[in-house]
């Protein structure tokens, strides 16, 4: 972890729907914010639950990736994961959390979703990310929306590459970081350093979701073969006694590497997380 940390002057107004947009629930969207450590800027969006408007009370706070893929079909580039949709649902069985959606880089993604690099595709830039994240970004989030902010009740969660990332920042960030949900995570980009990492941290409690579709690519075997194996491997070393948190590992009969299987998954991964 790096000492780069800057105070982000986060404010807060409604999602603009405009035609072709749509959102459900009280979304929010900020003013763009800087990131001097990651050499780029983007607006993050806030999911707040049913009850916020009408109570003093704290939320837990999941901060996902991929942030325009979560909320607004019309924003994504490859459909949609219907998060709105499912916390206002879940609202109603008593889950709730603030959800702060955080727009990827676009062509940087991959740099700031992997720890490491990739022979072929580079990348290896997701230390600043994270440090950017949760050492720039949370304490905004928690300086203007009612949070519980403590380790517990601070959650990752992200699809492929932001399922890697998100497991990555729970090892990395033990004191800010209590439960992960990592949908579909993409641990071939170099899964020799993913797991050689894996066994050398040390046991800590926390909540982690995990699954996999048995058929993420139907276009190529042995990307699909990568998937399921390497998910089942670290669920594997998860549940070792090297390791103590509550895990839920799944695959998915069928599940494709898709928003759409992730929107389906979803509320599994609420459900089992929030405490």
């Amino acid at each position: 972890m790096s000492n780069h940390a800057n105070t982000l002057d986060l404010e807060w107004r409604p999602y603009d729907l405009t035609d072709g947009e749509q959102v459900v629930g009280d979304v929010r969207v900020s003013n763009e914010v800087n990131s001097p450590l990651l050499e780029s800027s983007r607006r993050v969006v806030a999911y707040l639950p049913p009850s916020y408007e009408t109570g003093e009370r704290q939320y837990p706070v999941v901060y996902m990736h991929d942030g325009q893929n979560l909320f607004d079909e019309a924003m994504s580039y490859s459909g949609e994961c219907r998060v709105d949709e499912t916390m206002e649902r879940l609202a109603a069985d008593g889950y709730e959390a603030i959800v702060i959606g955080v727009p990827n880089a676009g062509d940087d993604r991959r740099l700031e979703y992997t720890p490491w690099p990739h022979s072929e595709y580079g990348g290896g830039g997701a230390d600043d990310y994270l440090e950017w994240l949760l050492a720039s970004l949370k304490p905004a989030v928690d300086a203007t929306l009612r949070t519980k902010p403590e380790r517990e009740t601070t959650g990752l969660a992200g699809s492929s590459l932001g399922g890697l990332v998100s497991l990555y920042g729970y090892f990395e960030y033990p004191e800010r970081v209590g439960c992960v949900g990592a949908l579909s995570p993409a641990f071939w980009w170099n899964d020799e350093a993913w797991f050689d990492y894996l066994e050398a941290q040390p046991s800590r409690s926390g909540r982690i979701y995990m699954d996999v579709g048995d058929s993420e690519s139907l276009e190529d075997d042995d990307l699909n073969a990568a998937y399921l194996e390497d998910a089942k491997a670290t669920a594997a070393l998860l549940e070792s006694n090297r390791h103590e948190p509550s895990l839920r590992f799944r695959v998915d009969e069928g599940g494709r590497h898709r928003e759409t299987a992730w929107a389906r998954r979803f509320p599994a991964a609420v459900q089992f997380l929030l405490p």
